[in-house]
């Protein structure tokens, strides 16, 4: 189906979405440093995010494919990030309560250090019912929210706190698989005959 790939990622989920799709791919993660540049959107935020991620991996592997992928969430314009404790967790869970937020993923498939290169990004309206303080209190005492920007797992234990999901499901949970399997598939990496 595909001829083999490096993910440059350490994310779990990003690795499971891919397996499920039945491709090849070895894990090697980059070593970008995530911050926001002065005056950059969310959008081209990710996009750079996950093109400095491919380009870093691809510079030490030239003749591979390189898939990174960088996902955020936002919510009033606010970027939330993964907590660090309970206190964190607690609070991003409560501003999330009872309202919508915006997941957005940057990818980027590359070969050559750049020679080639698609990069794209999708984003992901996600409603929260409003999250009862005992339930709240619950979830941040699993491992679940602290390695997650937004602090919760879509295919987790938080699926019950989701109402509706408009746009990409995979995207919430960190690789937007529609359009990344067709990016593959459009520079040749992967291939249904």
């Amino acid at each position: 189906m595909a001829q083999s790939f490096i993910l440059a990622s350490v994310s779990p989920r990003r690795r499971m979405l891919l397996k499920e799709a039945g491709l090849d791919f070895e894990v090697i993660p980059s070593g970008i440093h995530e911050t926001f540049r002065s005056g950059e959107t969310v959008r081209e935020h990710v996009i750079r995010l996950s093109r400095e991620k491919a380009r870093e991996v691809s510079s030490r592997r030239p003749g591979s494919w390189v898939l990174a992928a960088d996902t955020i969430v936002v919510i009033d314009g606010d970027v939330i990030g993964k907590p660090r404790t309970p206190q964190d967790a607690r609070m991003i869970l409560t501003r999330l309560s009872g309202r919508e937020h915006t997941v957005v993923t940057g990818f980027t498939v590359m070969h050559g250090a750049g020679i080639s290169c698609v990069s794209d990004a999708v984003e992901s309206k996600v409603l929260f019912k409003t999250i009862p303080g005992d339930e709240i209190e619950w979830y941040i005492t699993t491992d679940e929210p602290y390695d997650k920007a937004g602090g919760y797992a879509v295919q987790g234990k938080a699926a019950f706190f989701i109402k509706e999901i408009r746009g990409s499901h995979t995207n919430v949970i960190g690789l937007p698989l529609c359009e990344v399997m067709q990016a593959l598939k459009n520079a040749g990496v992967v291939s249904f005959q």
